[in-house]
């Protein structure tokens, strides 16, 4: 008997997560607070350089979503990593505030949850669910990098100004 796509994938899921898990806690939880059980969030503090450091971010999170496509994870579990890193990278845009989300939100953490939930009780993945996982990342890719683009444009322009006062 054959085995399809969805178990293939499955079969090299336990390297790839353990892969994702590493990932996920340097972008979520890489630096503890001495005396308090509060994580610093490596993704904040790279988001503090203005457009690069959300490149890297958000590039390594839509890495996540791209490695649950390649598992077979449903359009609807895609969706939500989705709306996590959208999420993220949005109110990472805010500064300060932002960078609070982060520490709180860890949509990173939440996406390999996502696929740990998948790996566990996997789902059959249909052809709608790679279309829908190929626009997924590629609109995610789009948006990490139009936030970074608009974070060092409003940067030279407010350098501009400070300059020309």
């Amino acid at each position: 008997m054959a085995r399809s796509q969805t178990d293939v994938s499955l079969a090299t899921a336990p390297a790839s997560l353990k892969r994702l898990r590493q990932i996920s806690h340097v972008l979520d939880k890489a630096i503890p607070v001495p005396g308090t059980k509060v994580r610093i969030v490596l993704d904040s503090i790279l988001g503090l350089l203005p457009g690069g450091g959300d490149v890297l971010t958000g590039l390594m999170s839509v890495y996540i979503v791209f490695e649950g496509a390649r598992m077979g994870v449903p359009a609807a579990t895609l969706g939500r990593m989705g709306t996590n890193i959208v999420l993220d990278v949005l109110t990472g845009t805010v500064p300060v505030l932002g960078d609070l989300f982060d520490v709180a939100w860890k949509a990173n953490s939440q996406n390999v949850k996502l696929l740990e939930q998948h790996i566990a009780a996997p789902g059959p993945s249909r052809a709608a669910d790679k279309l829908f996982a190929f626009v997924v990342i590629v609109l995610l890719i789009a948006l990490v990098v139009g936030v970074a683009a608009l974070s060092v444009w409003l940067l030279s322009q407010g350098w501009a100004l400070l300059r020309s006062a």
